[in-house]
């Protein structure tokens, strides 16, 4: 039963990947209104498999807390739901992830986008304001 819904989940996804690159209907010729129901239906089918597999791996308070980071920062909850699946699909899952596995997966993902900041130093250029008492007569 697993196997068919990640086997759904590819199989959305590839529709999407060719939808993006420009070979699905509405893209080229078809009307506009049934590509954007076609891209609306495959999102809805998408999200709907993406939440039974979080269902399937996450126990009731993960899914709980999983639910209220949405609430406040959806990018880091996708981020987190992203890594969950791709190590479900992997098979390195063995069991239901816990509350306080997942806070470990929340603080990893904390820690790498910490580490992607960037830092902007400018260098002084001649012309600076620390300069001008230079030019007073």
């Amino acid at each position: 039963m697993e196997d068919a819904e990640l086997e759904k989940i590819r199989k959305a996804r590839l529709d999407q990947l060719k939808a993006q690159g420009g070979g699905g209907p509405g893209k080229a010729g078809g009307p506009a209104g049934a590509g954007g129901q076609d891209q609306a239906q495959r999102q809805q089918a998408e999200a709907e498999a993406r939440q039974s597999i979080l269902n399937q791996i996450l126990q009731p308070e993960a899914a709980d807390r999983l639910g209220r980071i949405r609430l406040v920062k959806e990018q880091r909850a996708t981020d987190v739901e992203n890594r969950l699946i791709m190590l479900a699909q992997s098979g390195q899952l063995r069991s239901k992830v816990t509350e306080e596995q997942l806070k470990e997966l929340l603080n990893a993902v904390a820690e790498t986008k910490e580490e992607e900041k960037i830092v902007v130093s400018r260098r002084k250029g001649w012309a600076d304001d620390d300069d001008d008492d230079l030019f007073d007569l």
